[in-house]
C-alpha cells in the first residue's frame, strides 16, 4: 500500500517534466528527479545503473513505460531506513504543482492545495492516469464539511453529479484543487474555517491523526497533574508540551495487549480513565465526560484493529469501499458478457432461419419444376408440413429468446436486490457502530451512578456509626444522671430525716426554754424582793418601801390615768 502511494507521488512529478505530453521524458531530467529521490529517500546514488537501464534508449527521449520498472528496481525497492514522507511528498509536489495551477485565483492557499493534492493521491484508484471517482470525491467532500462544523447538503452534491457525468465521473487532482479553490461546496465559509478544515483531514488521513486535544497527565515520578497536548494515532498516543507539536515529552506505545478503563474521582481531578500497558499505566483526565468517554471509545477501537491485525480506521474504511465496488464492477462485467453471449446466440439463430428461408425457396423451386411427375395435391401437402414444422421450430425459438429475456431481466432484478442489501448492510453496521458508543456512554453513566451509590453508601454507613456512637455516649450520660439523680434522692432522703431530727431537738430545746424562762422569771421577782434597795430615798407604796421601781410604778400610773379616764367618759 505504501509504495503505491510513493509512486503516485512520482508519477505526479514525472508527468509534469512531460512538458509536450507525448509520455516521453529526457534522461537528464530523469537523472535530477531519480537524484532527488535518492537523496529525499535516504539511497545511495547509483547513476550507472540508470545509464545501464536506458542504455539502448541513448538517443531519444525515454518513455514512462520504461521508468517506472526502473524506479520500483533501482529506488523503491532499496529503502532500507525511515524517511520523511512529507520531504518527499514535498518534493514531488514542488515539481508538479507550478506547472498545473495557480494558487493566486483560489480561496486556498499553497499549502491547503499540497494538503488536498496528498488527500487525492490517498483516495485516488490505483490506476494511471490518476483520477479520483464520484463516490470518494464524496466521502473527501462529507469529512470536510464535518471538519468544518457545517451540515451535508445531498441536493447541492446531486447537482455536482449530474455535472461530473460530463467529465466521465472523476476528476484530476488539479480539478479537485480548483473545486474547493473557487468554494463550490463552501460558499459563505471563510477561508480560515476551509483551511482548518482541510488540515484537520489531512491530519487525519495522511498524518493517521485519529483524535487530539488537551488533557491532564499524572506524572510517574513526582505524581504531579500536568496539561499535555495529547495526539492518537493508530499504534500510540503521543503527548506534547503544546499543540504545536515541537516539543514531545513521551509515547503511550498502543499494542493488542494493552486496555483503557474509567476510573472514579480522586486527588480533586475528574473525568479520569487509565491506560494500562504491559511496564506501566498512565492515568488521565479530560476535560469533561463526553470528552472522558470520546477518548476511551477512540483508544478501544486503536486496540481492537492491532489485535484484529487491521490497518487504520480510515485505511480500513478505503479498503472495504474498493472491495465493494470491484465486486459490483465483476457483476456489471460479468452481465455484460452474459448479455454478450446472448446476441451472439440469438444473431446465430437469426442467420440459421436465414439459411432454411433459402433452404426452403429452393426446394420450393426444385418443386415446382417436378411438378408434371407429381401430384400437385401431395407435393402442397409436403410442402406445407415442412412450412409448419419450421414455423413450429421458429416459435419455439423465439420462445426461448423471450424466456432468456425474461431471465435476464430477473438476473438484473437479482443483482439490484443485492446491491440495496449491501447498502442496508452498511447502514446497519454503521447503526451497530452508534449502538455501541451508546451502549458504551450508558456504561460509562451506569458505572457513574454505581459509584455515587457506592459512595453514598459509604457516607451512610459513616452517619449510621456516628449516629450509633452519639446515641451511646448520650444513653452513658444518662445513665451517670440518673445515678447522680439516686444519689441525691439519697442524700435529700437523709437530709430531711436530719431535718426532722432537729426539728425535734429544736421543739425539744423551745420548751426547755420555755420552762427555763418561766424558771427565770419566777427568781427574778424572788430575787428583785430580795435585792439590796437604791441608795436614794425610797418610794414607799401602799406595798411597802421598795415594792415597785420607777419604771414599774409610771407604768402603772398610766394604766389608773387610762381607768380613770374611760370612767369619767362613762358617767
Amino acid at each position: 500500500g505504501g509504495s503505491k502511494e510513493l509512486l503516485k507521488s512520482i508519477w505526479h512529478a514525472f508527468t509534469a517534466l512531460d512538458v509536450d505530453q507525448r509520455g516521453k521524458v529526457s534522461k537528464s531530467q530523469l537523472k535530477v528527479l531519480s537524484h532527488n529521490l535518492c537523496t529525499v529517500m535516504k539511497i545511495p546514488h547509483d547513476p550507472v545503473a540508470l545509464e545501464e537501464h536506458f542504455k539502448d534508449d541513448d538517443k531519444g527521449p525515454l518513455s514512462n513505460q520504461g521508468y517506472m520498472p526502473y524506479l520500483n528496481k533501482f529506488i523503491l525497492d532499496k529503502v532500507q531506513q525511515e524517511f520523511d514522507v512529507l520531504e518527499f511528498n514535498k518534493m514531488c509536489w514542488t515539481l508538479c504543482y507550478t506547472k498545473n495551477i495557480s494558487t493566486k485565483q483560489l480561496l486556498i492557499s499553497d499549502d491547503d492545495a499540497f494538503k488536498v493534492w496528498c488527500i487525492f493521491n490517498f483516495l485516488s484508484e490505483d490506476k494511471y492516469p490518476l483520477v479520483i471517482i464520484t463516490e470518494e470525491i464524496e466521502y473527501f467532500l462529507r469529512k470536510l464539511i464535518e471538519a468544518m462544523g457545517s451540515g451535508w447538503s445531498e441536493e447541492k452534491f446531486a447537482d455536482y453529479k449530474l455535472q461530473l457525468n460530463t467529465k466521465k465521473n472523476c476528476l484530476t487532482v488539479w480539478e479537485l484543487i480548483e473545486l474547493l479553490g473557487m468554494g463550490y461546496f463552501t460558499k459563505g465559509m471563510n477561508r480560515q474555517t476551509l483551511s482548518m478544515g482541510i488540515n484537520e483531514v489531512y491530519q487525519e488521513l495522511i498524518l493517521d491523526v485519529l483524535k487530539q486535544e488537551y488533557m491532564m497527565k499524572k506524572g510517574h515520578k513526582r505524581k504531579n497533574w500536568t496539561e499535555r497536548w495529547f495526539v492518537l494515532r493508530p499504534n500510540s498516543l503521543s503527548y506534547y508540551i503544546c499543540e504545536d507539536l515541537v516539543e514531545k515529552k513521551g509515547d503511550i506505545i498502543l499494542d493488542r495487549y494493552c486496555c483503557v478503563e474509567s476510573l472514579p474521582d480522586k486527588e480533586g481531578k475528574k473525568c479520569l480513565f487509565i491506560i494500562k500497558c504491559t511496564d506501566k499505566s498512565f492515568e488521565i483526565s479530560a476535560s469533561d465526560k463526553k470528552k472522558k468517554q470520546e477518548w476511551i471509545q477512540a483508544i478501544q477501537t486503536c486496540i481492537q484493529l492491532l489485535r484484529l491485525g487491521l490497518p487504520s480506521p480510515h485505511r480500513e474504511a478505503r479498503l472495504r469501499r474498493r472491495e465493494l465496488r470491484q465486486r459490483q464492477q465483476a457483476e456489471e462485467d460479468n452481465l455484460a458478457e452474459r448479455m454478450k453471449q446472448l446476441q451472439v446466440a440469438n444473431e446465430n439463430k437469426q442467420r440459421q432461419l436465414e439459411a432454411m428461408r433459402k433452404v426452403l425457396f429452393h426446394a420450393q423451386l426444385t418443386q415446382c419444376h417436378t411438378q408434371e411427375s407429381l401430384s400437385r395435391h401431395v407435393v402442397r401437402q409436403q410442402m406445407e408440413e415442412q412450412v409448419a414444422q419450421k414455423s413450429s421450430e421458429l416459435e419455439q425459438y423465439l420462445q426461448r429468446v423471450r424466456e432468456l429475456e425474461d431471465m435476464y431481466h430477473l438476473l438484473e432484478e437479482a443483482l439490484e436486490d443485492e446491491r440495496q442489501a449491501k447498502q442496508d448492510e452498511e447502514s446497519m453496521r454503521k447503526l451497530q457502530g452508534r449502538l455501541l458508543e451508546e451502549e458504551a456512554t450508558k456504561r460509562a453513566e451506569l458505572e457513574q451512578i454505581h459509584l455515587q451509590q457506592q459512595r453514598a453508601l459509604s457516607q451512610t454507613v459513616a452517619e449510621k456509626q456516628e449516629l450509633v456512637a452519639e446515641q451511646q455516649a448520650k444513653e452513658r450520660d444518662l445513665q451517670a444522671a440518673m445515678l447522680q439523680l439516686e444519689r441525691l434522692e439519697t442524700e435529700r432522703q437523709g437530709a430531711l430525716e436530719q431535718y426532722e431530727e432537729v426539728s425535734k431537738k429544736l421543739e425539744r430545746a423551745a420548751n426547755k426554754t420555755k420552762t427555763w424562762k418561766d424558771k427565770v422569771a419566777k427568781h427574778e421577782g424572788l430575787v428583785r424582793l430580795i435585792q439590796p434597795g437604791h441608795k436614794g430615798p425610797q418610794r414607799i407604796t401602799n406595798w411597802g418601801p421598795a415594792s415597785f421601781t420607777d419604771t414599774e410604778l409610771e407604768l402603772r400610773k398610766k394604766s389608773w390615768q387610762e381607768k380613770k379616764n374611760q370612767g369619767d367618759q362613762a358617767q
